[in-house]
């Protein structure tokens, strides 16, 4: 192997193009000044895309993991701009999203003395990341880079922190690169055990009321047709989590819809009647169960999980497989035996049914003056033909895109599950844009969220990243204030917001849209919006009392449903 003497600097760019890295994400800075001085002279083999905080940066770079299935890359300086990494890095490790985050440092010298934007971020980020290091010689970097993108995408995948020492950038090595393949007492993935399937498979071909509850490990592990396969075999209904959405197309006739605390009607109350859980790819997360005590308790319980820390965890089971989804899946599909649960789905229609009219009607074809959030994701569904990369932020508007977007492919739903963060949706949309150029992205976002991530509507605008911002403005913090409305006697403290013109803020970056507060201007506004060549804002105005429903209060079971006011 030929080797070639470089800076620190340069192996990090060589090495990460060795690893087929096309995209970075990043913010520039002191301590990696000279990462960025190396990246000059690589500018046409792989796209730096400046945002206007690191945090836009990390969540840029989930945006774009998420859809490609590909590790994101964001690059930051010491102190500050690594530690505004956190949130980001944070929420990749809860939702399993591979990350390469590389931060500048001082040099070795001065490590431990509170030098100039010093900051420990391999202490403060042990907790939030599979994996960190810190680099002070410049030879370690060809072999750090290697097994972060390893240990990044492999088994159940995650964020990863390189650290790399100013005195490490500038140095000199003779480069030469060897991908990872293998980490001694690192084993990313338990085998598939075919004794484990045998028990499942009784369990599956006994069950009378049987219920599939699948997850983003679906997505991950790139299951999506063995899944399918296994449904259509085994006529066994699958419900998702929000991390699970778009995994299986939305009309497909076994799909009945989403679990958890704004879920359908169905998959919440049936949990409590059905005699297995099959769930894949899914940790339990509070939110889906409900009181743990009162869950499933009808039901044995199959978990398939790749990650053994997840099994037993919440739930306890009666048969782990543990593994990768796609090996387990297909094993139990050919084992399984054909069959239909024609009764046991219909009772999830019959509960699909109750849900149209209670709640569904009035969200999607409301009659009174004010405009509804679901009437609008309807349209935006719509209009992009259900084909759309659908980009979420967190409150209300997000639990109603997820329960009223539909979905024809996989990896089109991107938002922040686990950790809930607020400000996520507009860098993850661009992020989303940047890994899939040849599809329409879609961001639905509160104006909350919005405006703690707002600057990024500049790195929209740099980079003419087409998407499609649907701002729905209620003036208020939504989730927050309907919490206070059911639950603390319509005390609204602290929720209601003074907003500004977001058009004329979008209009300073130079992204054209506009406001629409009429149901009789709603339809062809949001066409407008699709139709226009280039990123757009529309602000939707909608009714300050918007609730989400259904809900299960927190603490109560899955049965507990609240279906109105």
């Amino acid at each position: 192997m030929t080797t070639k003497r470089v800076t620190g600097s340069e192996a990090l760019i060589l090495s990460l193009l060795e690893e087929g890295v096309d995209t970075i994400f990043g913010y520039p800075g002191g301590a990696i000044m000279p990462v960025y001085d190396a990246l000059y002279d690589y500018d046409k083999r792989v796209n730096h895309i400046l945002t206007r905080h690191e945090q836009g940066a990390i969540h840029g770079a989930q945006g774009y993991a998420r859809v490609t299935g590909k590790a994101g890359v964001c690059f930051a300086t010491s102190g500050p701009g690594a530690t505004n990494l956190m949130t980001g890095i944070a929420d990749a490790m809860i939702d399993s999203t591979p990350l390469v985050c590389i931060t500048g440092q001082v040099a070795s010298p001065l490590l431990g003395t509170d030098a100039f934007q010093e900051s420990d971020i391999l202490g403060m980020s042990i907790p939030v990341t599979k994996w960190n290091y810190q680099v002070t010689s410049p030879d370690e970097i060809p072999q750090a880079i290697a097994q972060a993108f390893y240990i990044a995408n492999t088994g159940r995948p995650g964020p990863v922190l390189i650290d790399l020492t100013k005195d490490a950038q500038f140095g000199e090595l003779d480069f030469e690169y060897k991908k990872c393949t293998k980490i001694r007492s690192y084993v990313p993935e338990t085998p598939v055990d075919p004794h484990a399937v045998k028990e499942a498979v009784d369990l599956i071909d006994a069950a009378k009321k049987p219920l599939i509850l699948f997850g983003h490990g679906i997505i991950i592990g790139r299951a999506e047709q063995e899944l399918k396969e296994f449904i259509e075999k085994t006529g066994i209904p699958a419900a998702w989590t929000i991390m699970g959405l778009s995994a299986l197309p939305t009309d497909h006739p076994l799909n009945v819809g989403m679990l958890g605390m704004h879920g359908n009607y169905g998959p919440n109350v049936l949990t409590n009647e059905a005699d297995l859980i099959i769930a894949v790819g899914m940790r339990f997360d509070d939110r889906v169960t409900g009181k743990v005590s009162e869950y499933a308790k009808k039901a044995k319980i199959i978990h398939i999980e790749i990650d053994p820390a997840e099994i037993n965890k919440i739930i306890k089971v009666n048969v782990k497989v543990l593994g990768d989804s796609k090996k387990a899946l297909k094993m139990l599909t050919y084992n399984a035996k054909e069959n239909k649960h024609e009764d046991w789905l219909n009772e999830f229609k019959k509960c699909a049914e109750i849900e149209q009219e209670k709640v569904i009607n009035r969200d999607l074809h409301p009659v009174k003056p004010g405009l509804t959030m679901g009437e609008v994701i309807r349209l935006a569904s719509e209009k992009s033909n259900h084909d759309a990369i659908l980009v979420t932020d967190v409150g209300q508007h997000q639990m109603i895109a997820q329960r009223y977007f539909k979905f024809k492919h996989s990896r089109s739903n991107v938002t922040s599950g686990g950790l809930g963060t607020m400000g996520f949706c507009l860098p993850a949309s661009m992020g989303a844009q940047i890994g899939a150029p040849d599809r329409k992205v879609i961001a639905v976002i509160g104006d909350g969220g919005f405006q703690m991530t707002i600057q990024e509507l500049g790195t929209i605008a740099q980079n003419k990243l087409p998407v499609k911002i649907i701002l729905l403005n209620n003036n208020f913090l939504g989730m927050v204030r309907q919490w206070q409305q059911l639950f603390f006697e319509k005390r609204y403290s602290f929720t209601e917001l003074q907003n500004p013109d977001f058009i004329m803020i979008g209009k300073g970056f130079g992204i054209d849209g506009h406001k629409v507060d009429k149901r009789e201007d709603l339809e062809s506004s949001v066409q407008k919006m699709m139709d226009h060549d280039g990123p757009y804002l529309l602000e939707v105005v909608i009714e300050k009392e918007d609730n989400v429903f259904p809900m299960v209060p927190t603490g109560a079971s899955v049965s507990d449903v609240i279906l109105e006011p």
